[in-house]
């Protein structure tokens, strides 16, 4: 597994190992699972922009 060295603001990073500590995981468990939230929202998003212009598109042509 690769490693990252990502920069932060001290108090952002607080929060980051503050619910790490909550959740009883890892500050790299969080932080992956964050990022992997994210990915899923864009790829929805992603998915949503293009039903909508296929609808926009098949209406231009219907």
């Amino acid at each position: 597994m690769a490693k990252v060295l990502v920069t932060m603001p001290d108090e952002f990073l607080n929060k980051v190992d503050s619910i790490a500590n909550n959740e009883q995981r890892t500050r790299s468990e969080l932080i992956r699972e964050a990022l992997r939230t994210y990915f899923r929202r864009v790829s929805m998003q992603q998915a949503q922009r293009a039903a909508d212009d296929a609808k926009i598109l098949d209406d231009l042509l219907g």
